[in-house]
């Protein structure tokens, strides 16, 4: 004999005989409970993974505008050898090579987080320690830029204080 669904107060289904659960704990955490911890002004609600995730999607956009940007200048040579000398001659100049100093931090995350994502994807422990592997890249990535500051901004260093 099937049995009969109905609403109750709550909009929710109810089967006529069956009693529902009486405390909270039964039907898992409230949703709206950790939203009310959130601080105020913040874009993202979530935590490591969101921002994991947005700061894997744009410096995968700068490394894209870089690349087009080089494409560009590169092509110009075809065009005009003397602009492209030009162009050539602004990329020696010690904010360019702070740019520089950027793009290989967003190349040297990009390629960190992504390693992270594909453990996070195929390795059936990943979900559970994705937080921890994070942690892992940031304080990795954090060595490696201090590591390359030297070679990156040495020549900027000599032009702007002398050698």
């Amino acid at each position: 004999m099937p049995t009969t669904r109905r609403y109750d107060a709550g909009g929710r289904w109810t089967v006529p005989g069956r009693a529902r659960p009486t405390s909270k704990s039964r039907r898992g955490p409230n949703p709206r409970s950790r939203r009310a911890s959130v601080p105020a002004g913040t874009l993202y609600r979530g935590r490591e993974g969101m921002w994991s995730w947005v700061a894997h999607r744009v410096t995968g956009v700068l490394i894209f505008f870089f690349l087009f940007v080089h494409v560009l200048d590169t092509a110009l040579v075809r065009v005009s050898p003397e602009d492209y000398d030009k162009v050539v001659a602004t990329y020696k100049t010690p904010l360019v090579a702070c740019l520089e100093y950027g793009l290989v931090a967003a190349i040297l995350f990009h390629a960190l987080n992504g390693l992270r994502v594909i453990a996070v994807d195929f390795w059936s422990k990943g979900p559970r320690y994705q937080k921890q592997m994070l942690w892992s890249v940031v304080g990795l990535w954090v060595v490696l830029m201090i590591g390359a500051i030297y070679p990156v901004l040495g020549h900027a260093a000599r032009e702007l204080f002398g050698s």
